[in-house]
């Protein structure tokens, strides 16, 4: 390999490099974390393998409830998400997932697909909260009103909350 563009864990260093996302790389593993919004970070693992680069994110740990809902909801989506996957652990923990032919590693498949973990974790996360951690929600909120505590970090939930019809998952 003379040219690093034939080198996909080199590709995958000048990625990381380029867009400021420091990394750890050991054994053809490398381990580094997305920026988001409503999930403030997502954890990445890229594995390069003999024929094939995988990448795992870790979304959120596995539902205290309703997880036939959650589970049916992620399944759902893997019908509009772009190279990933969402996926269940052992544990029940969720994650994303993709699989790419080390032929096809490039800067911009790598923008795509990593875009692709961060839109989807970073825009599912409320939702799979709404829906997989509701009692806990409401508990919290319950207890934070009572003490006159801040809810701001709960503002994303205010709708079901508050409401005596809306369902948790119902938010646009």
């Amino acid at each position: 390999m003379d040219d690093p563009a034939d080198d996909p864990a080199q590709v995958l260093r000048d990625y990381l490099t380029d867009n400021d996302l420091e990394f750890t790389e050991q054994d053809g593993v490398f381990s580094f974390a997305l920026p988001g919004e409503r999930k403030l970070q997502t954890p990445v693992r890229v594995d390069i393998g003999p024929h094939a680069l995988g990448i795992h994110a870790f979304v959120c740990r596995n539902p205290d409830e309703s997880h036939e809902r959650v589970y049916r909801w992620l399944l759902e989506r893997n019908l509009k998400t772009y190279g990933v996957s969402y996926a269940i652990d052992r544990l029940g923990d969720i994650y994303l997932d993709a699989r790419l032919p080390l032929s096809l590693v490039s800067p911009e498949e790598l923008d795509r697909l990593l875009g692709s973990v961060l839109s989807n974790s970073d825009g599912s996360f409320n939702t799979i909260l709404e829906l997989g951690f509701a009692s806990s929600i409401r508990k919290e909120w319950e207890w934070r009103n009572l003490r006159g505590e801040s809810t701001r970090n709960l503002e994303a939930f205010r709708g079901w909350l508050e409401s005596t019809e809306a369902e948790p998952g119902d938010s646009p």
